[in-house]
Parts: structure tokens; sequence; C-alpha cells
């Protein structure tokens, strides 16, 4: 069987990726203190050692049994407790806590009351729905340690919360910022584009030095925050050009009775025109720039944001 061509793209920037994995394919870091973080290049969790015990935040599929491995490297290397009792989930997606059943037992699971919801209605073994919900906001206490819990409305998905650890200079947020990367398809998949939007400043409301963004090999910067805000501002800015200045009509022309094959042409040209200057502005700072389906796609989600949460989708016919 012959091997399909392959593309080629730009070089990953050096300050996009993060450290080595070791031969079981993940890497655990002190991140402050007591608070450690755990990826496997793709995905990341983390987790706090206390004197009752292990707080897990978040339980990936991908990362899987190198999770309880972390802890137990941690733990014996500080004469600490290796028990998980309590896991917290950022949201309900099962990539990012697939892995939840692993440690069961005694472990108090905490999330949002729509992470609740929407758990019950998915209604996967491998996501125990959790005990401990909130609406707005939750603290945290276990073994002389906090985090501070709370949602701010829908972004990513509708119940992504944001984690801080006042203690440990952190935030965690899931799935918005992707340290020195783009968003992949679609704004990392969000349901909620304004949402999606808004969260980058909304993280940088808090006080934190790091960064837990749960994608890739590092952590995030307040710098990594601005530069992700800037290329979306970029997306935006160009989209809202491209959607004033496309001229639909000869695409409706052309196509005549086939209605859907206007509009799909019309909105592809917008997309295309508005996605190119930020894909040349960009390739060589974020990684994955050059991949142009990610930014199209990304630059397509905005421009339909732009057109229907905040208008006008077009002109009012006399």
């Amino acid at each position: 069987m012959t091997s399909p061509a392959l593309p080629d793209y730009a070089p990953v920037p050096r300050s996009a990726l993060g450290p080595a994995l070791n031969d079981q394919g993940y890497d655990v870091g002190r991140v402050e203190r007591n608070l450690y973080w755990v990826t496997d290049g793709v995905y990341q969790s983390a987790f706090l050692t206390t004197r009752d015990g292990v707080v897990l935040f978040d339980a990936p599929p991908s990362i899987g049994h190198n999770l309880r491995r972390a802890v137990d490297e941690i733990a014996a290397a500080n004469g600490v407790s290796n028990t998980v009792t309590h896991l917290v989930y950022s949201h309900h997606h099962d990539d990012h806590v697939g892995a939840s059943s692993l440690f069961d037992g005694d472990v108090v699971r905490i999330g949002h009351e729509e992470t609740r919801r929407l758990l019950l209605r998915d209604n996967d073994p491998a996501r125990p729905t959790p005990e401990i919900t909130f609406a707005d906001r939750y603290t945290l206490e276990v073994g002389g340690e906090r985090a501070e819990l709370a949602w701010h409305g829908p972004n990513h998905s509708p119940d992504n919360i944001y984690i801080h650890f006042p203690g440990h200079d952190t935030l965690m947020l899931i799935d918005i910022v992707n340290a020195g990367w783009v968003p992949i398809y679609n704004l990392n998949l969000s349901e909620d584009v304004p949402g999606y939007i808004q969260a980058p400043a909304t993280a940088l409301s808090y006080p934190w030095k790091h960064f837990i963004g749960g994608h890739l090999g590092r952590l995030a910067t307040r710098d990594d925050i601005a530069v992700h805000q800037q290329y979306i501002a970029d997306i935006e800015a160009s989209a809202r050009e491209a959607l004033a200045t496309v001229d639909p009509t000869p695409y409706f022309v052309r196509y005549g009775e086939n209605v859907w094959a206007g509009v799909k042409a019309h909105l592809d040209t917008v997309t295309e025109r508005a996605a190119a200057p930020v894909i040349a502005k960009y390739t060589g700072v974020l990684a994955a720039a050059d991949i142009e389906i990610f930014t199209t796609t990304t630059t397509f989600a905005i421009m339909q944001s732009l057109r229907l949460d905040r208008g006008p989708s077009g002109p009012v016919h006399p």
C-alpha cells in the first residue's frame, strides 16, 4: 500500500515545547510548593499533596494510569500520603476526565452542577458523577490547602470552571489557551464563542504566575495569555473586514437555484480572506499557526459568531 503524501509544516518554535517525557510517557513537575502538574505532551492534569491525602484535578485518559505513577513518585520522594481523597472535574468532557473511574473507593468528586447534569445524561461509567456540586463558587479545603472553584459562564463548554490556587500562585482553566500554540479546530472545539473569547480576560483578572491550560507540554504565563488574546483579536478584526468587503452577489448569481452553494462559496471566501493575514503573522510565533485548517476553522467560528451573536447577520430587506 502506498503511503499518502503528507504535507510539511513550519518548525515548532522551541518556546512552545515542554520538558522531555520519561520512559513511561509522562512528566511530573512542581508548579509551586506542593502543587504538581502532569503531562503526556498533549494533555495535562494537576494534583495537590496535603497532610490528609491527594487532591487530583482532572484525569485525562491519555495520561491514564500514569497519573497514579506520578502521584506515587511525588509522594514517595516527599514522604507524604499517596491516597487520592478528592477529584475535581474542570468540566464534563471525556478527554479530560475519562480516567476518573481509575480512582475509586472513598474519593470525593467535585464539579459544577452542570457537569453533574451532563454526566448523568451521558451515563458513562468511566466518568462517575460528582457528589459535591456548586452553582457559582466553591472553596475546597483539604489538609490545610485551598482551591477556589468558580463558574463565570459558559465558554469552551457550558460547565467549564476556573480553578484558582491562591496559595500556589496558579490558575487552572482548561481548553481555552494552549501555551505557545494556536487553538485546534473551531477555537478548541468550543461551544460558546463569546464566552471563549471573554475567558482569557477573566483569567487575567485573577492573581497568578503559573497557568495550567490542560493541553500540550508546558505551563503558560501571563504573556502567553496576552499573545493568545491578540491572535483572537486579529482574527476578529480580519473577519469583520472580510464580511464588510466580500460581495456575496457574484456567488448567488453563479449558483442560482442552488442557494446553499452560493452561501458556501461566499462564506468560504470570507473565511479564507480573513484567515490569510493571521496565518502569515503568527507562523513561527505560535506553533501550528501554519496548519491552515486550524486558523481557518477558528476564523469561521468567530466570523459566524460576529454575524449571529453580535450582528448584523446581513442587511435588513427594505
